[in-house]
């Protein structure tokens, strides 16, 4: 192989050297950025549940969009660094050039335990959060069970009152029918008693009045029976 040959060999191998630190610093500082977005979205996390409030965020679509472009970088920087070392493997590599493929190695594990740290911290968060959810929900339902309780009682207690009202109503339907019932049986007795005189100075007219008395009896027995029948009903309805 020609000098020529060597020295355009050397020169490609190091613009591609200088390209791939290029792509790393590149992904590098992506990575930084995005790192820093994760952390805070922690950070929300956690201020919001010892708030206990909701998370201000839509939690759930953020984490899951910045985690998956977080590894997507992660992947792309791991390609390159797999491609300085492939160069390292050349023998006109340098102890700069391993000192710098060993620098962006590091560079990438420490960006790699930080996503995995903030990853691990922010799903502890949600895991603590729908657990509190949970409770939530059974607290609810067990408040849900209580109120319908009430209400049920407090129904009961209407109907009650309700039906102490018409049971009241019946026994003052019932009083005023029995106080003229009285009146018209002293009606009836001032007038039994006149027609007693009379049927007993006229004996025709006092056969009349024991019809008219077997009548009245009659009479009374079927307001009796009927009244009695109201009151009855009344107290079933009731």
């Amino acid at each position: 192989m020609s000098l020529e040959e060597t020295d355009e060999m050397t020169f490609n191998s190091t613009s591609h050297w200088d390209g791939l630190r290029k792509q790393a610093r590149s992904y590098e500082n992506e990575l930084d950025t995005k790192l820093v977005a994760f952390s805070k979205l922690g950070n929300s996390f956690a201020h919001d549940l010892e708030r206990d409030s909701a998370p201000l965020l839509t939690g759930d679509n953020i984490f899951d969009s910045m985690s998956s472009e977080i590894e997507h970088v992660l992947s792309n920087l791991t390609s390159i660094n797999d491609e300085m070392s492939e160069c390292l493997a050349n023998a006109s590599a340098t102890a700069s050039m391993r000192h710098i493929c060993q620098r962006h190695r590091d560079i990438l594990q420490d960006y790699t335990q930080e996503y995995c740290k903030t990853k691990s911290n922010i799903q502890a968060f949600k895991d603590r959060e729908e657990l509190l959810g949970g409770v939530n929900q059974v607290a609810s339902y067990k408040n849900g069970l209580n109120n319908r309780k009430q209400d049920y009682f407090l129904k009961e207690n209407e109907n009650i009152m309700g039906a102490d009202g018409a049971t009241n109503d019946a026994i003052s339907i019932a009083i005023a029918t029995k106080e003229n019932l009285y009146a018209q049986r002293s009606s009836l007795s001032g007038i039994t008693n006149k027609l007693n005189n009379i049927s007993n100075k006229y004996p025709m007219i006092g056969n009349l009045i024991n019809k008219i008395n077997i009548r009245s009896r009659r009479d009374s027995i079927i307001i009796a029976g009927v009244v009695t029948g109201c009151l009855i009903v009344l107290f079933l309805l009731a």
